[in-house]
């Protein structure tokens, strides 16, 4: 599993990189939030963020990834401050848990098991992905549109439900093959232009559901079912 820790403490990101490697997590970091937008992967697990940063703080940047990405990537907050009025806040903003600093590195595995585990609990009960007429099955790797189902490759079906985990969110091309073809070397950005056109195709009427912005990248527009 992914973690992405954002946290300005250079010593504070290589310790805790250090640590959850060792317990089998892989790991990437940011110096902040606005960084952490731009690294964060449809593939994270769980984010370990920070919440005196410098420029955005990590409760705004919470607070974007719900509202604004529509982002439900679990968020343990860290923080040196831990008043009622801050927990408050944390959890407004959508974080699943707080942990205090000064901390033990145990703690913070345990914090990270236990919301993992709830998460994906509650993950199973929320398989299913709807915009409008598109319906995605991310178990049983199925899609529709408007009932009808899509034969999709199986390229064609991550890079479609990469897309709708966020929809209006920008994925560049860079970005996409880094997530969805991490492990293929030589991969050119036409191959991920190749794909979406034959994604469009299978969307018939919808094609236009994906569309491109010059200097961002792909996004699925959010309509409402």
């Amino acid at each position: 599993m992914k973690i992405l820790i954002v946290d300005d403490e250079v010593d504070l990101r290589e310790l805790l990189s250090f640590n959850l490697q060792a317990a089998g997590y892989e790991t990437y970091a940011a110096a902040s939030a606005e960084e952490a937008l731009e690294l964060l992967t449809p593939d994270t697990a769980l984010i370990l963020l920070d919440v005196m940063l410098p420029g955005m703080s990590g409760f705004h940047l919470a607070d974007h990834l719900r509202k604004q990405l529509k982002n439900t990537v679990p968020i343990i907050f860290l923080t040196a401050r831990s008043t009622e009025n801050d927990l408050l806040t944390g959890f407004s903003t959508g974080g699943d848990d707080f942990i205090a600093k000064p901390f033990s590195l145990q703690e913070v595995l345990a914090r990270i098991k236990a919301v993992l585990k709830r998460t994906a609990a509650q993950s199973d009960t929320q398989d299913v992905v709807d915009i409008g007429p598109l319906r995605i099955l991310k178990t049983s790797q199925k899609a529709t549109i408007d009932g009808v189902p899509l034969e999709l490759s199986r390229k064609e079906f991550e890079l479609l439900y990469t897309l709708a985990q966020q929809p209006g969110a920008y994925f560049s091309r860079e970005k996409l093959i880094s997530t969805l073809w991490k492990d293929t070397p030589f991969i050119v950005e036409r191959t991920v232009d190749v794909h979406i056109a034959r994604i469009r195709n299978k969307l018939g009427a919808y094609r236009d559901m994906i569309q491109n912005k010059t200097g961002f990248g792909y996004f699925i527009k959010p309509i409402k079912s």
